[in-house]
């Protein structure tokens, strides 16, 4: 159906580590380049992530600080949160991700390649 949110986005690995980060600690805000540190990932990866995992799947919302970044002598931070739903969802795309991962893993290639 067009228009219509997914139920949740790619379980890439940068996306398992962003919302790792925001797990967390889920009923906190955490700015944009915090994920960014925690993460392990650069910002152009990691904004594209959470502006979808706002946008596209509404598992977090999202805002401004309110202050003047002249008076702060820096930018002013945008502000992420895992929404309730989110965190719920968070949890287990994060938990089957990993147990695919786990099942993948399972059967690992022989060394050099052979079948």
């Amino acid at each position: 159906m067009a228009g219509a949110k997914r139920a949740g986005p790619r379980m890439t690995i940068p996306t398992q580590l962003v919302l790792r980060v925001l797990l967390t600690e889920p009923t906190q805000e955490m700015y944009g380049l915090q994920i960014c540190a925690d993460a392990g990932l650069p910002s152009g990866t990691i904004h594209p992530i959470l502006a979808r995992l706002e946008r596209e799947h509404g598992w977090l919302v999202s805002r401004w600080e309110d202050i003047r970044p002249e008076d702060a002598g820096r930018p002013r931070r945008r502000y992420y949160r895992l929404t309730e739903d989110g965190a719920e969802r968070a949890r287990f795309a994060v938990a089957q991700a990993v147990t695919s991962v786990a099942v993948v893993g399972m059967r690992p290639r022989p060394a050099g390649g052979l079948a």
